[in-house]
């Protein structure tokens, strides 16, 4: 995730304090210098870093810190609640037209931010949320930007609107709104041309499509990982054209996301959604409290049941439970599991949500390196292909894997043998366990096997 580097730079600064029985205002004021580096090093506006941290310091200098229980705890409690404060201190919901009318959503933003992507996955999440969307493809200049957004929005299972190459955008989205009169779409989302840079017939070209048609919300797409230039060019889109909210891509990448925390203290505009992935489906309404809770190192559950909500099949899941309880699970219910962790992002994206597992906090707390991570991903992948290897009926039924039936595997996988005897090993003590916890279970206790 973005603020990996952060996250850890912060929690070894916490971890400093916490260590300390009684904080001094010097202490305070050290672990405030620190706090100072960490966030410019994350790439976040020098001014909003400096009333940041005299925020901070007004409110952890007195006399109820200083003689806390906890005064380290009380530091990072200030710190949270001033991070939150920071992104928008609420979560700010994309308004529509009431009954139904049509609420008309205007994308803006620069080349190579995500923002066709971003059209079509907002698209399909109100389309999840009972709306009718219309894509409409705006960006005349960019080749193939149609195509894009046509086949994206295909995948979507909503319709796209388009006049070709050889007409003018404001004409493009004026001819929208008849056709979602006539076809009773009541969200039109225009996809408007980027440039590589902010120029005057950009600005002027939607200028001109909001005088041409009533625009309820203009929404930028800015790339996280252009750092402060996209706060810039959030600042200029919102002085010249007036936005009403952000959304920021690219989140999930190797990058230092100080635009995410820099924006709405720059603009005065929320933040409405994040990406973080490049699937369809990767785009996360944006929490302030949650974000901050992320980038202290204290995880995000409730963002993690949501997605699970969203994306686990709840028949299989309890047909697996059921499994698990009775420890006649096999292999398919492993491969089953396997993918409902990719549609969860996998395992780097749950341990970044998890209390204690974000960004380098996760070497700490369990014994793995990023790289490490990145390594267990690969053996699952392994582990998937050795699977993928076995006959339906080696799957159904472990037990009959004899050594050359584990030779065949070994070379359909193009692992060694001992890499399919590990795993056929590990998962035989899977069975034990789950039949230990259960019958432990029958007693009123689970009898662990550690």
């Amino acid at each position: 995730m973005a603020f990996d580097s952060l996250t850890e730079k912060l929690q070894n600064i916490f971890k400093n304090l916490k260590s300390k029985g009684r904080l001094t205002e010097a202490d305070v004021k050290e672990a405030l210098k620190e706090i100072k580096r960490a966030l410019l090093a994350a790439d976040v506006n020098f001014k909003i870093v400096k009333d940041f941290v005299k925020k901070v310091e007004e409110r952890a200098i007195g006399q109820d810190v200083m003689t806390g229980l906890n005064p380290g705890q009380m530091v990072i409690k200030i710190v949270n609640e001033e991070l939150v404060d920071l992104m928008g201190a609420e979560t700010t919901e994309i308004k529509f037209e009431p009954g139904s009318a049509i609420t008309v959503i205007m994308m803006a933003g620069l080349q190579g931010a995500g923002k066709t992507t971003t059209t079509a996955k907002l698209a399909g999440k109100f389309k999840l949320k009972g709306k009718k969307p219309l894509l409409v493809a705006c960006d005349v200049y960019r080749p193939a930007a149609i195509k894009q957004l046509q086949v994206n929005g295909e995948k979507q299972g909503v319709d796209v609107f388009s006049m070709g190459e050889n007409h003018k955008p404001w004409d493009i989205a004026k001819a929208s709104i008849e056709y979602a009169k006539k076809n009773g779409n009541n969200l039109v989302i225009l996809d408007t041309a980027g440039r590589l840079h902010i120029d005057e017939d950009m600005m002027d070209e939607l200028i001109k499509i909001k005088d041409e048609v009533s625009v309820h919300q203009t929404i930028l797409v800015i790339d996280a990982m252009t750092g402060q230039d996209a706060v810039n060019v959030a600042k200029e889109f919102n002085d010249k054209i007036g936005i009403d909210g952000v959304i920021v891509t690219k989140l999930d990448g190797d990058t230092r996301g100080g635009a995410a925390l820099s924006v709405k203290a720059v603009t005065g505009k929320p933040i409405l959604y994040v990406g973080m992935g490049e699937k369809l489906s990767d785009l996360e309404q944006f929490y302030p409290d949650r974000m901050a809770s992320r980038i202290l190192g204290m995880g995000d559950v409730l963002s993690l049941i949501e997605k699970a909500e969203a994306q686990i099949d709840e028949d299989k899941a309890r047909e697996m439970g059921e499994k698990m309880k009775k420890a006649s699970f096999d292999y398919n219910d492993f491969l089953e599991a396997t993918k409902q962790m990719k549609n969860l992002g996998g395992l780097g994206s749950i341990m970044n949500m998890l209390p204690g597992m974000g960004g380098g906090a996760l070497g700490k707390m369990k014994g793995l390196s990023d790289d490490q991570t990145d390594e267990a991903e690969k053996n699952m992948a392994r582990m998937e292909a050795m699977i993928y290897s076995m006959t339906p009926h080696e799957r159904e039924n472990p037990d009959v894997l004899n050594p050359s039936r584990k030779h065949r595997i070994a070379r359909g996988a193009g692992v060694d043998i001992s890499e399919v005897n590990r795993m056929n090993k590990q998962f035989n003590e899977m069975k034990k366990m789950m039949k230990s916890v259960t019958k432990g279970g029958k007693r009123g206790k689970f009898k662990l096997p550690f």
